[in-house]
């Protein structure tokens, strides 16, 4: 438990890997939003206690390996993370200057995995033939 870290009375070490994509997968995390696009990440992480420890941006689709305290669901950081990019994204590269409803840049939903320490488990499982 390297990795633990705490709070008032537990130690923790919850990591997942999150995959979203922008609606109709459209390539536009590319240029200018690019850029920006990982230090607003990184911001509204730290605003849910969390912190990414991994990310890679694709044209078309988001990877972060992200560690959540367990008082937060991954569901709740995740819709928070969505929702604020996807409101400053339309303020800052597509005009927007007020929310209008329909307005959306993220698709809905998302993948998640869970990240461990029985991992290894299952290396050393299917290399013994168990």
């Amino acid at each position: 438990m390297d990795d633990a870290q705490s709070l008032c009375h537990s130690k923790w070490d919850c990591k997942y890997h999150i995959v979203w994509v922008p609606k109709c997968r459209r390539k536009v995390l590319y240029g200018r939003i690019r850029k920006h696009l990982a230090d607003l990440l990184h911001c509204l992480a730290r605003q849910k206690e969390c912190k990414i420890q991994e990310g890679h941006l694709q044209p078309d689709h988001i990877h972060i390996l992200i560690s959540i305290p367990p008082k937060y669901s991954v569901a709740q950081v995740i819709g928070f993370i969505k929702g604020k990019s996807a409101i400053h994204i339309a303020r800052m590269y597509l005009g927007q200057k007020k929310n209008y409803t329909g307005m959306h840049f993220w698709a809905r939903g998302y993948f998640v995995s869970t990240v461990g320490a029985d991992e290894e488990m299952r290396l050393i499982r299917k290399i013994d033939g168990n």
